[in-house]
């Protein structure tokens, strides 16, 4: 449902935008069609995902060796909520931006840069079912290779990593002391 209401959003906003006055009618449809599929909208989501994930990442790193563990996972389960909150409650105002946004920076650029062709064969691209196979294998390749290097590397990299963390936590105590 979301999608055919995001490719109704385009299109109406698309012929009101000036994409219209631009292009053929044929190629202001590939246009959308192409929006539709690419839901280049997720920009503005990933942009939210890599702050929140450094925040954690930071909170994780100043609680360890500063209090015990379970305080630390209390308080990291605490911190890992309130992200959540943040996340749940940005990701409709940078989605809601970028769908505003795209008709007049993205199809535009579309518009400018692909012929129909061009576009007809982006869309098959991205409606093909060898794509989607694909993406839908991504993840357990993904998991398949990180596993396998991590018990390749694990008993050179393991103590670095250990060694590290050790090195950046006296850092921090010897900072933090008066």
């Amino acid at each position: 449902m979301f999608r055919s209401a995001v490719g109704i959003f385009f299109m109406t906003v698309a012929v009101s935008s000036g994409v219209q006055a631009a292009t053929s009618p044929a190629k202001e449809q590939l246009i959308n069609r192409v929006l539709q599929l690419w839901h280049v909208e997720n920009i503005g989501t990933t942009m939210l995902q890599e702050p929140v994930a450094e925040s954690l990442r930071q909170s994780r790193s100043l609680l360890q060796g500063r209090v015990s563990l379970e305080k630390q996972d209390a308080a990291m389960k605490e911190i890992t909520q309130y992200a959540k909150e943040f996340f749940d409650d940005a990701t409709p105002i940078v989605r809601g931006s970028a769908q505003k946004m795209i008709p007049s920076t993205v199809a535009p650029i579309l518009a400018e840069k692909f012929s129909e062709e061009e576009l007809r064969q982006i869309i098959a691209l991205l409606e093909s079912p060898v794509k989607k196979k694909f993406e839908s294998a991504i993840p357990e390749m993904q998991s398949a290779l990180g596993k396998k290097i991590a018990q390749d590397t694990g008993p050179a990299i393991n103590p670095k990593l250990e060694a590290l963390k050790e090195r950046i936590g006296l850092k921090m105590r010897a900072a933090i002391a008066p």
